[in-house]
């Protein structure tokens, strides 16, 4: 279940080097800056027009669209064929596979996307792996930061096993499919195919091919005149 191999097609990403030698698939967070740096130090200029910005050190995949408003602030790698909407914001540390979305107003940061995944509506992925094809509804926010001191744990075998990170936020799976406004607290692992409701908050280890249900409690009563 936490293998990289477990949650990921590890053929649908250009990078699957970043998983060598990784016994858990959040291991690949703590390379991922250097993993970037080595690959991106030499990207040439970008010219994408004047209400673009591009930092330095960002690769660019071809057929990429980034639309007016976006912000790349490197060092990042962007595959081919993406959409990256007015208002996108991708901060240092980003790797986007190719055939990506990053939507308005959504925010990434230290975070490794495979091929298919889209973030397309006010979204925050923070320090988080999305599987191939994963989808985050609107409004959804991978947090990555603890409330309390100490680093983010990941209960195994009925044990909280202590992942070695401060900042961790979520390991989806491929096709995995979180409903809109939806939380994914620090430490969050959701298998392959798993879908979730909207609203949900979420902590812990959800498995695979499964259906998470926040059942909120409505009431409708009689609606009558004044």
């Amino acid at each position: 279940m936490f293998k990289p191999t477990d949650l990921f097609d590890l053929t649908q990403t250009e990078h699957a080097a970043l998983f060598d030698g990784c016994e858990f698939a959040w291991d690949a967070l703590k390379k991922l800056k250097a993993f970037i740096e080595a690959r991106a130090k030499d990207a040439p200029p970008h010219a994408y027009g004047p209400r673009v910005f591009i930092g330095q050190h960002v690769l660019i995949g071809e057929g990429t669209v980034i639309e007016d408003g976006a912000m790349i602030k490197g060092p990042a790698i962007i595959g081919r064929g993406c959409e990256i909407r007015h208002g996108a914001y991708i901060r240092d540390h980003v790797v986007v596979g190719n055939g990506c979305v990053i939507g308005n107003s959504s925010e990434l940061k230290h975070s490794f996307l495979f091929n298919g995944c889209q973030v397309p509506h006010f979204n925050y992925v923070g320090d988080s792996i999305l599987g191939h094809k994963a989808h985050l509804g609107a409004g959804v926010i991978c947090s990555n930061l603890k409330s309390l001191p100490g680093n983010v744990t990941v209960e195994i075998n009925g044990q909280p096993h202590d992942t070695g990170l401060r900042k961790f936020g979520a390991m989806l799976g491929d096709k995995a499919d979180i409903g809109c406004n939806s939380v994914l607290n620090p430490g969050t692992v959701i298998g392959r195919g798993t879908v979730m409701y909207p609203l949900t908050n979420w902590r812990g280890v959800a498995g695979p091919n499964r259906i998470v249900k926040n059942k909120a409690a409505i009431e409708v009563v009689e609606r009558r005149a004044k």
